[in-house]
């Protein structure tokens, strides 16, 4: 028998730490090679890491919300290898997902040469790791009578005595449960709340933002909308607003490069981008999260609209891959029907601009001296006042405005 202690692997980009966001097993739980031990998230999605082993787990090295460092001991675990001890020295990077383990090329340990016949013979039966857990107890393992296979000694089998740390150190609970005292329940920020909140925390103490809306009349983008669909949408699917304002904004790139940008603030570079990479903040049961529309430069409105579709699925069931949560260079939020009169979005940093979607709503309109109900709708959206003028914001909105209420100049090149 042996322990392993698996280290947590190198799952790319640059990543230091992640934190631990489930346990997927518990201590004395039998585990396969291969089988989920964890999910790790790191800033961009929950990984999960499969066990490069068979065993039993005998310990776990952290809790729900800890963060641990590439390289750190993660999982003990007792295999039927020979020898005392024995590591997972990993290397290389893992092409992770949010749902499906893809964690591999990670080393078994290696036997090693049996201990003297007659020492063993006269040696209790048990795992270098309750030996370990013994000494540290102060438990003379002869006095231990051992409930496994001929007396052999489980870890259970130690009285949970003398500082016993391995419920204060092995946290199982998928979430983390919530402290009372009183009137107050003090709730454990952690998993991808606490890294929304770390995100959009760093971006407003870097980033100097500032707000432009723009109300809109949209009745005839509303009414062509409607028409496409009826037409079309049995065969090619349904269209939203959302693609008839991403082709908009493509329009426009060409005269505003500043704005379809990430600024590297660090190295004082802006990079502009000639493809336009469009996140599209989604609302998950674990948060926000935002996924990627590709190159939306060359799609067209109904290809746009399912690959949406496809996105804000993956992102909403946990299969949005690393890949497609990643490089945007210009983000669309929008809440809908919910979308109130106005808001003031958080800039998805390094990006430079972030385009906010308000509900439609149809008021009284004065048009060419006549009252006229119209379906208006306004933009709110904000820029890094480092990269982006106040003028520049302003004629960037006021061309998609242009756009969205002459829909046919969407299909004018």
């Amino acid at each position: 028998m042996a322990l392993y202690q698996f280290k947590l692997p190198d799952i790319g980009e640059g990543i230091a730490e992640c934190e631990i966001a489930a346990w997927r097993v518990t201590t004395g739980q039998q585990v396969s090679e291969d089988q989920a031990l964890v999910d790790m998230l790191t800033d961009k999605a929950a990984v999960e890491i499969p066990s490069p082993v068979a065993g039993v787990v005998v310990a776990l090295r952290g809790a729900v919300g800890d963060k641990i460092a590439v390289g750190g001991v993660l999982v003990e675990i007792e295999t039927d290898f020979a020898g005392d001890t024995a590591a997972a020295d990993v290397s290389g990077q893992t092409n992770a997902t949010m749902s499906l383990p893809q964690a591999s090329g990670i080393p078994a340990p290696s036997a090693h040469s049996p201990a003297d016949p007659q020492r063993d013979a006269d040696r209790p039966q048990t795992s270098p790791a309750v030996r370990k857990r013994a000494r540290e107890l102060g438990i003379d393992l002869a006095q231990i009578r051992g409930s496994g296979p001929r007396g052999r000694i489980r870890l259970d089998d130690l009285p949970v005595a003398g500082g016993d740390d391995r419920h204060d150190r092995v946290d199982t609970r998928p979430s983390p449960t919530p402290a009372t005292t009183g009137d107050v329940e003090s709730i454990r920020i952690v998993g991808l709340r606490r890294r929304i909140a770390e995100t959009m925390q760093r971006t407003m103490q870097r980033v100097p933002h500032f707000s432009y809306v723009e109300e809109l009349d949209v009745t005839e983008l509303e009414s062509l909308r409607q028409h496409l669909n009826q037409q079309h949408g049995a065969a090619r699917g349904k269209l939203t607003l959302l693609p008839f304002l991403i082709k908009a904004l493509v329009q426009v790139r060409k005269d505003f490069p500043q704005i379809n940008s990430r600024y590297d603030d660090e190295a004082g570079v802006l990079h502009q981008h000639r493809a336009v990479h469009v996140g599209i903040a989604t609302q998950t049961p674990q948060g926000l999260v935002v996924p990627v529309l590709r190159d939306a430069q060359q799609l067209d409105l109904w290809a746009m609209a399912a690959e949406i579709r496809r996105l804000a699925e993956a992102a909403r069931s946990g299969k949005a891959r690393r890949d497609e949560l990643s490089g945007s260079t210009i983000t669309i939020t929008s809440l809908g029907p919910m979308g109130g009169i106005t808001t003031t979005p958080v800039i998805n940093a390094p990006e430079v601009a972030i385009v906010g979607v308000n509900k439609m709503v149809e008021r009284p309109m004065i048009r060419n001296g006549s009252v006229l109900p119209r379906l208006m709708m306004n933009l709110s959206s904000s820029f890094d006042h480092r990269i982006v003028d106040g003028w520049d914001a302003a004629s960037f909105i006021q061309a998609i405005r242009g756009r969205l209420e002459h829909p046919a100049t969407l299909f004018i090149d």
